[in-house]
């Protein structure tokens, strides 16, 4: 039997019928669920936000700067510092300004790392966040002045520093440029801890690369998000290096808290209270004083 062509094709609707069917794409707000990559459930996103992008399951997901600035400060309180600081393509790296101006666009900063003063349950303190959604987080040279010129002003001012990291590490777009920040913020960070001032570093997934070999291992006190990938060059190169295979957890926080490279893991719903305790123990002589 023939079949009549065009039999399954769509007819052709009045424009007045196509006017109310719009474009017959299904409307559907963006990023309705969330995949959780721990325990493979899907929630809506709404709920997500709600706890802090905490799943269930105890999964940490990812947050830009300004999120955990507003879920770690005293509401009001937090003042930017050099907010115009931005890199720059001085070795004239192929593609870079490109790839910076993207960064900028998606993330909505103007550089990989948030600077300011806070207030953090009543407590003063000085404050760098780095940003996932800029290049990873990659330190350049510019990520590197904003946290050395923070370390200097907390310093002057007597504040304690906390410290959010994020990072695939230095940037390897400013080569020798991004490697020299890990020695630059050092010493500033050295300078702060000759002063007698608290420095607290809390590393989120992943904090790697040059970033964890320089001021994100350097605090007072080391602190971890849940789950969090911690360490300098990653599991799969260290196997395909050594040709040893690595045990499960490897590099993950709760891996890193029980060989004693980590200090403690705090949820990141309870960092705020936390965090607060910590300030005022240094305040009243307890801690790094």
């Amino acid at each position: 039997m023939a079949i009549k062509r065009g039999l399954f094709r769509k007819p052709n609707l009045p424009p007045e019928i196509q006017a109310l069917a719009g474009d017959g794409q299904p409307d559907v707000p963006e990023r309705l669920m969330t995949a959780c990559p721990s325990c493979k459930a899907a929630h809506f996103s709404e709920d997500l936000d709600k706890a802090d992008r905490v799943c269930p399951c105890g999964h940490h997901f990812r947050i830009g700067a300004r999120r955990r600035v507003t879920l770690l400060c005293d509401e009001g309180t937090f003042t930017e510092r050099d907010a115009g600081f931005t890199s720059v393509n001085a070795l004239e790296f192929p593609d870079y300004d490109r790839k910076l101006a993207h960064a900028r666009k998606s993330s909505g900063e103007n550089e990989a790392v948030l600077c300011g003063t806070a207030q953090i349950g009543g407590e003063p303190a000085a404050l760098f966040v780095m940003e996932p959604s800029f290049m990873m987080g990659s330190m350049g040279s510019m990520v590197g002045e904003k946290i050395t010129r923070l370390f200097e002003c907390a310093t002057d001012l007597r504040l304690p520093v906390l410290g959010c990291t994020v990072s695939g590490g230095a940037r390897m777009q400013e080569g020798m440029l991004s490697l020299l920040q890990m020695a630059k913020v050092s010493g500033a960070v050295k300078r702060h801890s000759d002063a007698g001032l608290l420095y607290a570093a809390l590393l989120t997934d992943p904090t790697t690369g040059g970033v964890t070999a320089s001021f994100a291992m350097e605090g007072d006190l080391t602190l971890a998000e849940p789950g969090a990938l911690i360490g300098f060059a990653g599991p799969r190169v260290i196997e395909q290096t050594t040709r040893v295979k690595l045990p499960a957890g490897f590099q993950r926080a709760e891996f890193l808290l029980q060989k004693g490279f980590v200090d403690a893991i705090v949820d990141r719903r309870e960092q705020r209270p936390y965090f607060a305790k910590l300030l005022r123990l240094h305040r009243e002589g307890g801690v790094g004083s």
